[in-house]
């Protein structure tokens, strides 16, 4: 299908103006400030968008996509999020991993998932291995996975948390060259996307392998780096040295010690640490628990893709301008994990398209050049959405 998107004002994420965009094959193939004269035979659907906001669709880099959770027991885990979870929240290309359990659920698992994501219509790529260390690969070595699965673009592992398997420096050091090496040889991220719990290490596991490698301080990726407010204040003091920290769009009670994500992002900005340098994601479809001194659950949640378009809509209703926050969503994600054709709205990039509302909220998303959502509502829902069981209706 051709389609001809009019007078759509373009966040690419920098301000372009009234624009107008061509859509074919997946992919953004013009963008002008004059109409084309397109021939009636090639049949475009004409989409005027009023002048409304337009922005790259948002990549969501630490999605559990095969369920999170089970930290208080098999009941606990939670199952597997559908399409429309994500495309309702603008989220268009999604990277996947495991938390906690990576016993009873596997890399393999994963990359399934991504395929069949893809097979619905959203990007989507994986990190291997979970919490733990030595870590639980597909080939044998996390080496391995980078240079022979292709949706594989690094490896998840975690430090300062309870669940962790304490990676000592060593530990932590052989993971993030494994790691880079595989990057290296594939021309993939080859990162090592770091789950940060509570603990009162922080960040100090990445400083010290920092200062005793020679590895580059873009393979360290932390996450979840608004969960204390001392830890955030680590966070951007490691920017400044060279990573990229992930900020999450989780929840956040009246008195907490932590930061919202709206606020988080702003005080980042703020700070004047590198703006490149700092992402966010949701967790989505991750157990969001809390635990009491013995380390046993007390509450839990779990985490939605839709909270990052929330954020986002929180950003701009406390006046802060699109062109600054929304790299964070978009280009910083894709430049940073070597997507090519994501983060940005310019000619030969896929046809990922967020149309925003008055009030910064999601109204039309087309991922790959194909709608998913038409005026806040799914139009294209997963295989099993809405199925109901054989003889329900009895």
């Amino acid at each position: 299908m051709l389609r001809l998107l009019t007078n759509a004002r373009v966040f690419a994420p920098e301000p372009l103006g009234l624009r107008h965009l061509l859509v074919a094959g997946g992919r953004i193939i013009w963008i002008g400030d004059a109409l084309p004269d397109l021939p009636s035979a090639l049949g475009a659907e004409v989409v005027d968008l009023g002048g409304r906001r337009v922005i790259p669709g948002v990549i969501d880099a630490h999605v559990h996509l095969t369920g999170g959770g089970g930290e208080a027991g098999p009941e606990t885990k939670v199952p597997p999020l559908p399409l429309s979870r994500f495309t309702s929240g603008g989220v268009t290309s999604v990277v996947a991993l495991l938390g906690t359990d990576d016993a009873t659920r596997h890399p393999r698992e994963l990359v399934t998932a991504v395929h069949a994501l893809r097979n619905e219509g959203l990007s989507a790529w994986c990190w291997t291995a979970g919490y733990h260390v030595p870590p639980v690969t597909i080939t044998g070595t996390v080496r391995g996975d980078l240079a022979a699965i292709e949706c594989i673009i690094g490896a998840k592992t975690a430090i300062s948390d309870h669940r962790s398997s304490q990676p000592t420096r060593d530990e932590l050091l052989r993971l993030a060259s494994e790691v880079h090496v595989g990057g290296l040889m594939t021309g993939k991220a080859g990162i090592v996307h770091l789950h940060v719990g509570d603990g009162a290490r922080g960040l100090a596991p990445i400083r010290e392998a920092l200062a005793g490698s020679e590895l580059p301080a873009r393979v360290f990726n932390p996450t979840h780096v608004n969960r204390r407010k001392a830890l955030f204040d680590e966070a951007i003091a490691l920017a400044r040295q060279g990573c990229h920290v992930d900020i999450t769009a989780f929840p956040v009670g009246e008195g907490e010690d932590a930061w919202s994500a709206e606020h988080a992002l702003a005080r980042y900005l703020d700070s004047g640490a590198p703006p490149e340098r700092v992402t966010i994601s949701s967790d989505g479809g991750g157990c969001l628990p809390e635990f009491d001194a013995n380390g046993r659950v007390t509450r839990m949640g779990v985490g939605d893709p839709g909270d990052l378009a929330r954020t986002l809509a929180a950003l701009l209703a406390a006046g802060q301008p699109l062109e600054r926050v929304l790299p964070a969503f978009t280009s910083n994600v894709a430049r940073l994990l070597r997507l090519a054709g994501k983060g940005h709205i310019v000619t030969g990039a896929d046809a990922d398209l967020v149309v925003l509302d008055a009030n910064g909220g999601i109204r039309d998303v087309m991922a790959n050049g194909a709608w998913h959502v038409r005026e806040g509502g799914a139009v294209r829902r997963g295989t099993f959405e809405g199925v109901a069981p054989r003889g329900a209706n009895a």
